[in-house]
Formats: C-alpha cells, structure tokens, sequence
C-alpha cells in the first residue's frame, strides 16, 4: 500500500516558514509526497507555482515542479518579519487541521513549520508554551518527549524549557521513568530499532563524582536505571555528560538521554547545526519540525536555509514507514 503523503502546517506566514518550503519542495520534487497547509496568497510571491488540491491524495499527482496546497484561508496577507494579529488564529487552527488529517488517516505524518509564539499569544490568547504542547493536548496525551536528531545523534532532553536553578526541582524519578520508557518505545517503534541501546547523562560534572558534586544521580537517576534495566532495558549510565558525545561514545548507543536543555542541544547543534530536527515523542502520530524558529530578521530575503526542514520531512517519512510497518 503506498504511503499517504506528509501534511505540512504552513506556520508563521511572516516568517522563514513559506521560503524554506517553497525550497524544501525545489530539493525533493516528488521523490517525497507532501502538501502543505495555508493560504496560497503566502506563497504566491515565492517564485514556484502553487497548485490547490482538495484532498491530501492530490499531493502525489502533481507536477514536482509546483507545490501542492491544501487551501486555509487567513485573515490577512503575509509581510516578511512583521507577524500580523489577524492572522495568529489561522496558524493555531492550520495545526489542528493537520493533526485531524493525520488521525483520520489522509496523510502519513504531520510536519510542522516554525510558529512565533508570542504572536500567537498575542494574537489570538494561545495558551501553550509551544507546538509540543498544543500537540499534546489536541491528542489528549499526558507526556510528550521531545528528541532533537540528526545523522550523528539522537538526544532527549528531560527538562526542558525551565530556569538552569530549576532543573534539579524538576527532576523527579516520575520524569525520569516516563522520559525514558517514551524513548525506548519511540525507538522500536518509529525509528525501527528492536533492542535500542540508551546511555543516560548524569546532572552534575563528573556525574557527581560519588556525591562528592551533587547526589541526584545517587537520589534520582541510578535507581531508575537500576529498575529499568530490571525491566529489560539496554540502559547504560549515569554518564558524565563531557565524554559522551565524541565519535567513539555515539557508537556505543542509539539514543543519548541528557537531564536538562542545554546539555542535549548543545553536542546535536554542533554536530550538525542545519540539519537538526525537532521530533515529538510519545504522541498518536508522527510530528517533526525544523529545529529552527521563525528568523524574522531574514524573512523575506531570500537567504533561509531548508537543510532542516528537508530533513523533517524526510525524517518524517521514514518514522512513519517504520511505524507502518511494526
């Protein structure tokens, strides 16, 4: 049975999002089915002829050349770097078409282009720190994971978008056990790999050598090692985050587990920092994302560069042929 094609929500229409797509469609052609969801009117200045389909199957009929769209009418034009209110409400209500295309089956996965978040707030009252968690909440799903991956690694941070000072707080065995046990079932069941192999981070230097430089791995993190590797798990760690990320540490694991924010993106953007890509864990269905915001200093200009939202969606398909087929 052929794969339905790869929904793709428009995002900020002020922002990078309409060029990298524009772009990202001039790379692939039709070696890789997708469509996207917005108003044509914001990509009709883009210089690739837009193609309006009615049903997402469309998207693999039509010429490679031209982009097909699913059409989602906004309220107001698209002015590079200038996020227009009026249209805060149609970027919040694209995502949640494409999620409903998703469940029902018409497309494959969903592929998201960056949002602004403070014009959505602004705009229209959105009460989600981001897309994760509005994804989360559309499908009604307790715990998301977010996984930052690239050719050269796969890494998860546990906390995530909190104060450095809070993180300590925010790490609870409770966290750690759901983080982990989303991980090693996304990586059998989306990335294709049967007996995953997860190396986790300590949180303090040295992964606190003993005690001697904090006890939350002692507390925390070792006994829900020790109990998950009682569950079957291929879990090595706690690990001193400054040796795990070189050459020869990334091949001993399929996916790294880190403790806080920086920690994990830090090794994923210096290994690759174009190519990165935003995975949501955990959730019904498939969703990646470049690992980029909405630029707006360069929106319009003709200088975004797609590597990572190719990547997505190339990324996206996979996960969802490998989900497919499990």
């Amino acid at each position: 049975m052929t794969q339905p094609p790869v929904a793709l929500s428009c995002g900020e229409p002020a922002g990078v999002g309409p060029e990298i797509i524009v772009k990202a469609r001039a790379a692939l052609g039709d070696a890789l089915p997708f469509f996207v969801i917005g108003d044509p009117r914001h990509f009709a200045p883009l210089g690739m002829a837009v193609t309006v389909i009615d049903d997402p199957a469309e998207a693999a009929t039509r010429a490679a050349d031209t982009l097909p769209l699913l059409p989602h009418d906004f309220a107001a034009p698209a002015r590079p770097g200038l996020p227009a209110a009026e249209n805060a409400q149609g970027v919040i209500d694209v995502i949640a078409r494409g999620v409903d295309l998703v469940r029902m089956g018409a497309a494959a996965a969903l592929c998201t282009a960056p949002i602004h978040k403070k014009a959505l707030k602004d705009g229209a009252g959105f009460a989600f720190p981001g897309h994760t968690e509005y994804l989360a909440a559309l499908s009604n799903t307790p715990r998301v994971v977010m996984m930052l991956a690239c050719d050269a690694l796969r890494v998860v941070p546990v906390t995530i978008h909190i104060p450095l000072a809070e993180v300590p707080g925010a790490l609870t065995s409770d966290l750690l056990v759901d983080s982990l046990r989303i991980t090693h079932a996304a990586m059998i069941r989306d990335f294709g790999t049967p007996a995953p192999r997860i190396a986790v981070a300590g949180l303090n230097p040295h992964a606190g050598e003993g005690g001697a430089m904090g006890d939350e791995e002692i507390a925390v993190i070792t006994p829900v090692l020790r109990q998950l590797r009682a569950e079957g798990m291929d879990i090595s760690g706690p690990h001193s985050a400054d040796t795990m990320f070189h050459a020869g540490a990334r091949a001993s694991y399929d996916v790294a587990v880190a403790m806080y924010h920086d920690q994990a993106l830090i090794p994923i953007k210096t290994l690759d920092f174009s190519g990165g890509v935003n995975v949501t864990l955990g959730l019904p269905f498939i969703r990646t994302s470049p690992d980029h915001g909405t630029a707006f200093d360069i929106a319009g200009q003709g200088r975004a560069d797609p590597t990572s939202m190719i990547a997505a969606l190339r990324m996206a398909r996979d996960m969802a042929a490998a989900r497919a087929s499990g």
